[in-house]
């Protein structure tokens, strides 16, 4: 069967952007999960891209045999009918507290790199975001397609420049001593199972959407590949940062030391990114809410604000060292249960 290598493209441009939301832009879900933990944090990001490959293509592959429409078919259809509603319903709390980790970036970018208080630029995210979704967001997603690949761009920039700086070679050989070090095992299944169940909302209906299964295959490859050269490339930067667990934004800062020529436009492609992605994550939620209350939809866009706004107030550093690792734990079964889980084509598909 030949592959439509045009929509593969575009099935791994869609899974990195997915993917790529406000810690990875920041580099401050990176710094949490692996570059730590040095030397041992390079072997985890390959394990992690690994999963991403393997994991994704699978997921995705799944999704378009089966025809799911929606990511809640999906976990009905890998746990069963009783357990999938079940597994849904803790979807919902995730994606509230990942697009209450998005506001906090946002406002983190405001605060650490504008000079702007925090909770004003959290407001001004909601407002602009209240905003394009009153107006319609079919122009915003084609943000995504300037976002990522600027950002992509800038991550190898700044790789380039960090491999020349002296002493290269030593820090990424270097293992660092941590506390919680045992984390650096199991990082790599954790962030794999957090970011690829989350994704499923939008993964889901975009393979069931191709239907060719070869097509959808080499789109989760060379999303996963791609996805695993940019933590790459982010990680072997983070590490040439003197404390780099103490900052909020630390691609940024990295990116001022450098090349500050180009740190205004790179602080505008990170707040696109979280923008998008808390645009995509308060649709998702407002069509899941609207499954459990009928309301209306600005009244639902609202209240999911308030309280993404209330959780946001907490240090973005400390909410996502806090929720991501804890959502990566509940996601574990999720991409167990997807590894276990047979396909089988049927003959002549």
């Amino acid at each position: 069967m030949k592959t439509n290598w045009g929509a593969a493209f575009q099935i791994a441009a869609v899974y990195v952007g997915t993917v790529v939301g406000a810690g990875f832009a920041t580099g401050r879900e990176i710094v949490e999960f692996f570059s730590r933990f040095g030397f041992v944090g390079l072997i985890g990001i390959l394990m992690a891209g690994y999963l991403f490959i393997f994991m994704g293509s699978k997921l995705m592959r799944i999704a378009a045999y089966i025809g799911a429409e929606s990511y809640e078919q999906f976990n009905e259809y890998l746990f069963g009918h009783f357990l999938g509603r079940i597994v849904n319903v803790i979807m919902l709390f995730m994606l509230l507290g990942v697009c209450a980790v998005m506001l906090s970036g946002a406002g983190a970018v405001f605060e650490e790199q504008l000079g702007i208080p925090k909770n004003g630029g959290i407001i001004i995210t909601i407002g602009l975001s209240i905003a394009v979704m009153v107006l319609g967001i079919k122009g915003l997603f084609a943000v995504n397609s300037f976002v990522v690949p600027m950002m992509i761009i800038f991550s190898f920039i700044l790789l380039v420049l960090s491999v020349k700086l002296p002493g290269f070679s030593s820090k990424a050989l270097f293992i660092p001593m941590a506390e919680d070090g045992w984390k650096s095992v199991v990082s790599p299944f954790t962030y794999a199972a957090l970011n690829l169940s989350l994704a499923q909302a939008v993964l889901v209906p975009v393979a069931s959407e191709i239907k060719d299964d070869n097509t959808v295959k080499w789109g989760g490859i060379l999303g996963g590949a791609a996805l695993t050269l940019i933590l790459l490339a982010e990680h072997f930067t983070l590490i040439m940062l003197p404390g780099l667990e103490s900052y909020e934004i630390p691609m940024a800062t990295i990116m001022k030391n450098l090349a500050p020529g180009l740190y205004g436009v790179f602080i505008l492609i990170i707040y696109g990114e979280i923008f998008t992605s808390v645009i995509g994550n308060i649709f998702g939620l407002e069509r899941q809410v609207k499954k459990y209350i009928r309301i209306p939809s600005l009244l639902t866009i609202s209240l999911i604000f308030i309280v993404c706004y209330f959780i946001s107030l907490i240090h973005y550093s400390t909410l996502l060292s806090y929720l991501y690792p804890l959502f990566g734990y509940i996601s574990l079964i999720f991409i167990v249960l997807l590894w276990m889980k047979p396909f089988r084509q049927k003959k002549g598909d």
